[in-house]
C-alpha cells in the first residue's frame, strides 16, 4: 500500500457528503493502535506473565522455549536490556495464577448396554488427582482400577453429569472448571457409570428381549439393590496435554471381560485464574488481548519493511505462540478472538501496509458466531466504530486509486479488487446492518466517491500541466497534454479498472469518469478555442489546434454506449470549435507535400531504388505524399456531411494539384538525364522481330532435331531480353510490355500454324512452342496472370495446333468420336431410325450384332418407295483392319423393314474400348442400275455393349433404337486437314469415302438441319 497518501480527512468534500446516512470520514477518527509508556508497561508485564506461567505441550508450530519468546517480547515492544530485566525480575515475584483445567463432556458412543433393555442409563464423575504420580504409556499398561474417582478425589472435588436415560451413544455438552497446583503431579479421572433404581422382577422381565437380558437378570439379583454398574474409566496425566486437546478417549475396563467399552469425547483446556497482573485485574480479558495482538502484529509488519519485503498476514512462530497462550490462559472464545483480531487488524490497515485479505478471516468468523446479546455495549459500539472508520478510510482509498494502486505495480489491481471484496462482506454482515443502519448501500458510496476522485484527479492533472509561460500557443500544448491523459485514464478504466468494480460492485466506473471527465475536457477547450477565434491561425497554432482536434476525435470514440449514460454529451458537436482553422489545416497539407515533392525531384537521378523497387526515389516520395494527404483526410474525418464534401474535394483538387506539378518537374528533369539513354521502345520493337524471326526458324529445322531441341534458341532469346526489360522498366510498364508481345506473339504462331497446316511434325513443334511460352510469360505468376494468357486467339490456336499435330490415324478416330457425340444429342427421327441388340462374349470374344428393324425410312425411288438394305462396318477401320463389311437382306419397297438378322464379329475386347470404336450401321436405298442411295447412318460406341467390361456373360440384351443422320454438309475440320495430307493413301481413302457419303446426302430431300 502506498504510505504517501494522506488520511482521510486530508481533501475537501468526502465522497459521502450529501448522502443520506452517509459517512463522513472527517466525522470518525480510528482509535490508535499507539499505547501511553504506562498502558506499554501494563501490557508488557502481562505478555511476560503469560510467557513464565505457560502450562502444556507446546503445539507442533509453536516455540518451545520459553527464553526465544522472551526476546521476542523484548524486541517487540522496544524493550532496552536492563529495562526488561527489570521487568521479567517484577513479574517473577508476583503471585501466581490458580492453574485450571477446563474439562468437556461432549458425548460417547459403543458404551455397554447394563440394563435389561440392552441400553443403559450412563453418566459421568470426573475430578483431578493431586500429588499421586500416574504412570505414563498405554492405557492398558496401568493397573486397571474400578471407580477411581469415588475412592480416590474428596467428594467435595467430585463433579457429575447428567444421567441421560436408556442410550449408548449419551450427549452431555457439558463444562467442568477443575482447579490443581502442581501440573507434573496431576492428573485427570473420568468413570462412568450406569445408574440403576430398583425394580420389580415383574418389571424386568416386561423389558425381557433376548438370553442376554435374562442373563442380566440373573446378575442383578446376585447384586445389592440400587448399585450403580460401572461403564470404565479415562486417566490422563496433565502434563501430557497441550493447552487445548480436542480428543476421542477409550474407556477403559478394570476387568478383561468386556475389553471394548466404547469412547468418550473430551475438550480440554489449561487457563488461569486470578492473574497477578494489573492489566489482568482492572481490564477485561478481551480488551487486553486486543492490545496485545495490535503491539505484535504492529511489531511483524515493521520487521517486514525493514527487509524490504511485504508482510503477508501470517504471524511468526514466536508471535503466535504468545498470543495462543495469552487467548487460552484467558480462557477467551473464539467468538472475542475473531473481534479482538478484527478490531486490531481492521485499525492497523489504516496505517500500516498489509494485504487487506487479512481482515477477511476475522469478518468471516464474526458473521458465522454473531449473536449481539454476547457484546456489552461499550464492545458493540467498538466494533460498530471499526466499520464506519474501516469504510470511511477504504472510501478515501478508492478515491484516490490512481495513485494509491498505480498501474507502475504488478499487484494493483489484485491489491484494489482485494479491498472492495473486504467491503463488501463487511457491509454484508448481520453485525454490520444491526450497528450501523443508517449507512447508504456500498455501490452508491463508491460511485459518489469515485466521482468526486476522478474531479479531484482532473484537477491536479490540470494544475501539473499549467504551462509557465502564459501565451495561447502554451496553454494549447498544455490543453493537449491534458487531453491525452484524459484518454490514458479512461483506457485504463475500460481496461482494467472498470471490471474489477463491475464484478465486485455492479458500479460502472468507465461510463461514470468518462461522463465526468468530457464535462470537465469540453469546458476548457471551448475556451480555448473562443480565444484563439479571435486573432489569426498561425501555423504553428493551427498544428496545434489539429493535434487537439485528432485527440478530442480519439476522446469522443471512447464514449459509452447511449444505454449506459444519461443525456446528451458536452462532446457532442466538437468539431463545430474548430471549424476556423479547417482552412489553415488544408493549406499546410498542400504546402508540405509541395515542398517534399520539390525537393525529391531535385535530388532525383531516375535511377531505379534497388533490384525489387524499379521506382525511383522521387516517384517514392510522391507515393508518401498521397498517403500522407489520405492520412490527413483519414485523421480530419469531418462529421458534418456537407462540409465533409467540401473537405474531400479540396484534398482531391490538392492531390491532382500535386500530381500534374510532380509530372511537369519530373518531365523537365528527365530532358535533363535523358542524354545517352537507349528507346526503350524501340528495344521493344526489336523483341517482336526476333521473336518471328526465331519462329521461323523454329519451323524449318530439320527433322532429325527434337521439338524440345528445336525451340531453345527462342527461349534462351526471350530469357535474355525480358530479364534486360525486367530490370530497366516499373512493373506496370514490364507487364504492359509483355502483353503486347504475347499478342504479337500469337499472331505470329497462327500465321505460321496456317503455312504448315499439312505437316504435322512443324505443328508439333509449333505446339510445344506454344505451351513453353505460355510457362515462359506466366513466369511463376510473376509475370502475365491466367486470364492475360487464355485469350480466345490463344484458345483457338492451341485447338488448332492440337489437331494439326495429330497423325491421321488420331485425326480419323477424333472424327468418329464427333461422330459418336452428334449421335448420342440427336433426337430427332427425322431421316428414320434402326433398332439393334448388341452384346459381347468374354469367353468367345465375340461382338454379336442383332439388327432388328428400321423405321421411318425416306423414299428415294420414283415409286414412293425404296429398296433398303443396312450394312454394318466396325470403325475406325485400323483398328479392325481384318474385319470385313457385312449386309442385310435387301427388302423390296419397304419403309419400315423387319431385318431380324444376327452378325457376329471376331474381335478381342482391347480395341472395342478405345475411344472412337463404334459399329457403323450405313442404311442403303438398292438401286439397280445406278449406285446405291444413302438413307442415313447411325454409330453404335462399342464401350456401351453389355459383356465388354464385365467378366460375366450377358444377360437379357436390351433394344438400341438409333436415329439415322447425316454427314456434315458445310465440310468437317478434321476432314479438311486429311483431305490436305495428300501423300497419306489412308487418310485420302478416308476422306473419299467421306466425301461420297456426303454427296450422296446432299441429293435427297428433305434434309436435316445438322
Amino acid at each position: 500500500m502506498d504510505l504517501s497518501h494522506g488520511g482521510p480527512g486530508d481533501e475537501e468534500g468526502g465522497p459521502g457528503a450529501g448522502l443520506a446516512g452517509g459517512l463522513l470520514w472527517e466525522q470518525i477518527e480510528p482509535a490508535s493502535h499507539h499505547l501511553s509508556p504506562e498502558e506499554r508497561a501494563l501490557l508488557y508485564e502481562e505478555a511476560l506473565y503469560t510467557v513464565l506461567h505457560r502450562l502444556g505441550q507446546p503445539e507442533p508450530s509453536h516455540v518451545r522455549e520459553a527464553s526465544e519468546l522472551l526476546l521476542y517480547l523484548q524486541e517487540a515492544f522496544h524493550m532496552e536490556p536492563e529495562e526488561h530485566q527489570q521487568m521479567l525480575q517484577r513479574v517473577q515475584k508476583l503471585e501466581k495464577p490458580i492453574f485450571c483445567l477446563k474439562a468437556t463432556v461432549k458425548q460417547a458412543k459403543g458404551i455397554l448396554g447394563k440394563d435389561v433393555s440392552g441400553f443403559s442409563d450412563p453418566y459421568c464423575l470426573l475430578g483431578i488427582e493431586q500429588g499421586v504420580s500416574v504412570q505414563g504409556g498405554s492405557p492398558g499398561s496401568r493397573r486397571r482400577q474400578k471407580a477411581v474417582v469415588r475412592h480416590t478425589i474428596p467428594e467435595e472435588h467430585t463433579h457429575r453429569t447428567q444421567v441421560i436415560e436408556q442410550t449408548l451413544n449419551p450427549v452431555w455438552e457439558e463444562t467442568f472448571i477443575l482447579e490443581f497446583e502442581d501440573i507434573s503431579s496431576s492428573s485427570f479421572h473420568l468413570d462412568m457409570w450406569d445408574m440403576d433404581t430398583v425394580e420389580s422382577v415383574r418389571q424386568k422381565l416386561g423389558e425381557l428381549t433376548d438370553l442376554h437380558g435374562l442373563r442380566r437378570i440373573f446378575k442383578e439379583a446376585r447384586k445389592d439393590k440400587g448399585q450403580d454398574d460401572f461403564l470404565g474409566n479415562i486417566v490422563v496425566r496433565l502434563q501430557d496435554l497441550r493447552c487445548r486437546e480436542d480428543h476421542w478417549y477409550p474407556l477403559e475396563p478394570c476387568t478383561e471381560t468386556y475389553p471394548d467399552r466404547g469412547q468418550c469425547h473430551l475438550q480440554f483446556q489449561l487457563i488461569h485464574k486470578r492473574r497477578a497482573p494489573a492489566a489482568s485485574r482492572s481490564q477485561p480479558s478481551y480488551t487486553v488481548h486486543l492490545h496485545l495482538l495490535q503491539q505484535l502484529v504492529s511489531h511483524e509488519v515493521t520487521q517486514h519493511q525493514a527487509g524490504s519485503t511485504s508482510w503477508d498476514g501470517s504471524l511468526s512462530p514466536q508471535a503466535a505462540t504468545i498470543l495462543f497462550l495469552h487467548a487460552t490462559q484467558k480462557d477467551l472464545s473464539d467468538f472475542h478472538q475473531s473481534m479482538a483480531q478484527w478490531l486490531a487488524y481492521s485499525r492497523l490497515y489504516q496505517s500500516l501496509e498489509f494485504p487487506s485479505s487479512c481482515l477477511l478471516h476475522p469478518i468471516t468468523s464474526i458473521e458465522y458466531q454473531w449473536i449481539q446479546g454476547r457484546l456489552k455495549g461499550e464492545q458493540l459500539e467498538e466494533l460498530a466504530a471499526s466499520f464506519s472508520s474501516l469504510l470511511a478510510y477504504g472510501l478515501s482509498l478508492i478515491r484516490k486509486f490512481r495513485s494509491v494502486f498505480p498501474l507502475s505495480m504488478a499487484d494493483s489491481p489484485a491489491r484494489l479488487q482485494s479491498l472492495l471484496r473486504v467491503l463488501v462482506q463487511m457491509c454484508k454482515m448481520k453485525a454490520f446492518g444491526e450497528l450501523c443502519p443508517d449507512s447508504a448501500p456500498l455501490p452508491r458510496l463508491v460511485t459518489e466517491t469515485l466521482r468526486t476522485g476522478t474531479t479531484e484527479w482532473f484537477h491536479l492533472k490540470q494544475q501539473h500541466h499549467q504551462p509557465m509561460v502564459q501565451g495561447l500557443l502554451e496553454a494549447g500544448k498544455a490543453l493537449l497534454s491534458l487531453v491525452q491523459d484524459v484518454i490514458g485514464d479512461l483506457l485504463q478504466c475500460q481496461h482494467t479498472w472498470n471490471k474489477i468494480f463491475q464484478n465486485t460492485l455492479k458500479v460502472d466506473l468507465f461510463s461514470m469518469a468518462f461522463v465526468e471527465l468530457q464535462w470537465l475536457v469540453a469546458k476548457r477547450v471551448q475556451d480555448h478555442t473562443a480565444a484563439v477565434a479571435g486573432s489569426p491561425v498561425s501555423p504553428e497554432m493551427g498544428e496545434s489546434l489539429f493535434q487537439l482536434y485528432v485527440s478530442l476525435k480519439e476522446l469522443y470514440q471512447l464514449r459509452p454506449d447511449p444505454t449506459d449514460r444519461d443525456g446528451a454529451l458536452a462532446l457532442d458537436g466538437f468539431h463545430r470549435w474548430f471549424q476556423p482553422a479547417v482552412p489553415s489545416w488544408l493549406q499546410k497539407t498542400y504546402s508540405v507535400a509541395l515542398a517534399r515533392v520539390q525537393r525529391a525531384v531535385r535530388m532525383d537521378e531516375l535511377v531505379p531504388l534497388g533490384e525489387l523497387t524499379k521506382h525511383s526515389t522521387s516517384a517514392v516520395d510522391l507515393s508518401t505524399c498521397f498517403a500522407q494527404i489520405s492520412h490527413t483526410a483519414r485523421q480530419l474525418d469531418w462529421p458534418d456531411p456537407e462540409e465533409a464534401f467540401m473537405i474531400t474535394v479540396k484534398f482531391v483538387e490538392d492531390t491532382c494539384r500535386l500530381a500534374l506539378v510532380y509530372c511537369s518537374l519530373i518531365k523537365a528533369r528527365a530532358r535533363e538525364l535523358s542524354a545517352g539513354q537507349k528507346d526503350q521502345g524501340q528495344a521493344a520493337n526489336m523483341l517482336e522481330v526476333g521473336i518471328a524471326t526465331h519462329i521461323q526458324k523454329l519451323v524449318g529445322v530439320k527433322e532429325s532435331v527434337l521439338p524440345e531441341d528445336a525451340i531453345l534458341p527462342l527461349m534462351k532469346f526471350l530469357e535474355v531480353k525480358l530479364c534486360y526489360m525486367n530490370t530497366n522498366l516499373v512493373q506496370e510498364n514490364f507487364s504492359s510490355l509483355l502483353t503486347l508481345l504475347w499478342t504479337h506473339t500469337l499472331k505470329v504462331l497462327t500465321e505460321a500454324a496456317a503455312s504448315q497446316r499439312s505437316c504435322p511434325l512443324a505443328s508439333s513443334r509449333l505446339k510445344i512452342a506454344l505451351q513453353n511460352l505460355e510457362i515462359c510469360f506466366y513466369a511463376e505468376g510473376c509475370g502475365l496472370p491466367p486470364e492475360a494468357l487464355h485469350t480466345d486467339d490463344f484458345q483457338a490456336l492451341q485447338r488448332d495446333l492440337e489437331l494439326q499435330a495429330a497423325s491421321s490415324r488420331e485425326l480419323i478416330r477424333k472424327y468418329f468420336c464427333s461422330r459418336i457425340q452428334r449421335q448420342a444429342e440427336t433426337t430427332s427421327e427425322e431421316l428414320g431410325a434402326v433398332t439393334v441388340k448388341a452384346s459381347y462374349r468374354a469367353s468367345e470374344q465375340k461382338l454379336r450384332v442383332e439388327l432388328l428393324s428400321a423405321s421411318s425410312l425416306l423414299p428415294l425411288d420414283s415409286n414412293g418407295s425404296s429398296d433398303p438394305f443396312v450394312q454394318l462396318t466396325l470403325e475406325p477401320r485400323h483398328e479392325f483392319p481384318e474385319l470385313a463389311p457385312r449386309e442385310t437382306q435387301k427388302h423390296k419397297k419397304d419403309l419400315h423393314p423387319l431385318f431380324d438378322e444376327t452378325f457376329e464379329f471376331l474381335v478381342p475386347a482391347e480395341p472395342c474400348m478405345k475411344d472412337g470404336a463404334c459399329l457403323l450401321l450405313t442404311v442403303l436405298d438398292h438401286d439397280t442400275l445406278g449406285a446405291d442411295d444413302l438413307e442415313g447412318e447411325a454409330f453404335l460406341p462399342l464401350r456401351s455393349v453389355p459383356g465388354l467390361t464385365g467378366t460375366e456373360e450377358p444377360g437379357e440384351v436390351p433394344q438400341t433404337r438409333l436415329p439415322l443422320t447425316y454427314p456434315a454438309l458445310n465440310g468437317d475440320p478434321v476432314l479438311q486437314l486429311l483431305e490436305s495430307r495428300k501423300g497419306d493413301r489412308e487418310a485420302q481413302v478416308f476422306v473419299r469415302l467421306r466425301r461420297q457419303r456426303a454427296k450422296q446426302a446432299s441429293q435427297h430431300a428433305p434434309r436435316p438441319g445438322q
